[in-house]
């Protein structure tokens, strides 16, 4: 692969020249910025991105902090977020933080350490002081990280009473809510939908507090299942509902004859399981896209009138409710 140096050869001009060159800094012959460039197609020479932030300060990089790839919501948001940011001509250097903040803040200092330009951060704590200390543009997707920054997200409170209403609209009196992590704010709101739809309803219910991963919720809800005759399950993830819709198989719960369950999130996993899981649905893509474009224009010193945007949930009908199934 040609270097700066080899250009600087080929061309019999200092490597200095050349630098200037690329970054259209400074005095330049007509007759040096000839070879210089006879020297680059000759070579197929492609400057490193990362040494030209170095050397100018400004960059099209933006970091995209994520707090668990493996769950399906978050590849669907970077696939969002890459798209806008690549038509803008940015690019995107995803960091997965495993829901550690050290490795958020890890990930921070060395970003701003390479000259990005911004970040869009989704975050799994509720007051994560440490970016207000970053002098750099952020958007926050999805849980809320200060008042000062940007937040893109859903309407996660009324969404997750919709759900709920399905199920109480489809004859479940004995439900489980699996409530995902307390630390996590849209889980919190989904929460308080649930709550919202059971009041005053003459129901029984259980909560169980579970990480948005597959094999925690399988294990929930299969203590659950045995202990109790629950026919309807509330998940604040499609991840947590696959791993419930897991569970009653193995105890050969029929869904949704026996059990009806619920998910939230809409990802393509909620289409691909069998049977086809009823969600609440995020328009995922969507708030990829607004958060780039929010970035973009904060990075490019454009002016951004509303610092938070809710987009509406909407319930998907399918297998896993009876009115889906017929």
């Amino acid at each position: 692969m040609a270097t700066i140096r080899d250009v600087a050869k080929k061309a019999g001009v200092s490597a200095a020249t050349v630098s200037r060159y690329l970054n259209n800094k400074g005095y330049i012959s007509d007759e040096a910025k000839h070879v210089i460039s006879e020297a680059i197609k000759e070579l197929n020479y492609r400057p490193s991105m990362i040494a030209r932030s170095l050397s100018t300060k400004q960059t099209t990089f933006i970091g995209l902090i994520v707090p668990d790839i493996v769950n399906p919501f978050f590849p669907e948001l970077a696939r969002a977020i890459e798209d806008v940011a690549l038509a803008y001509g940015y690019t995107i250097v995803l960091c997965n933080s495993d829901e550690k903040i050290e490795k958020e803040i890890h990930y921070i200092t060395t970003l701003q350490q390479k000259y990005v330009a911004g970040f869009i951060v989704a975050t799994s704590h509720a007051e994560a002081e440490h970016y207000t200390t970053v002098n750099l543009p952020i958007v926050a997707i999805d849980r809320r990280i200060h008042s000062s920054i940007p937040l893109i997200s859903t309407a996660n409170r009324e969404g997750a009473r919709i759900g709920v209403e399905h199920l109480l609209a489809n004859d479940c009196r004995h439900i489980l809510c699996m409530r995902g992590p307390a630390s996590v704010g849209p889980a919190n709101d989904r929460f308080l939908g649930f709550m919202d739809a059971i009041e005053g309803k003459d129901i029984q219910t259980h909560v169980v507090e579970c990480p948005f991963q597959f094999e925690a919720s399988e294990l929930a809800a299969r203590e659950q299942l045995q202990q109790h005759a629950i026919d309807g399950i509330f998940a604040s993830s499609d991840v947590s509902a696959a791993g419930a819709l897991k569970a009653a198989y193995s105890l050969g719960i029929k869904v949704p004859d026996q059990l009806q369950i619920v998910g939230y999130d809409g990802t393509m996993l909620a289409s691909q399981l069998t049977p086809g899981l009823t969600t609440v649905a995020q328009d995922v893509y969507k708030i990829g896209a607004l958060a780039a474009r929010m970035l973009i224009k904060l990075i490019e010193g454009q002016e951004v009138t509303e610092q938070e945007i809710q987009i509406p949930a909407e319930l998907i009908i399918r297998e896993t409710t009876r009115s889906g199934s017929q």
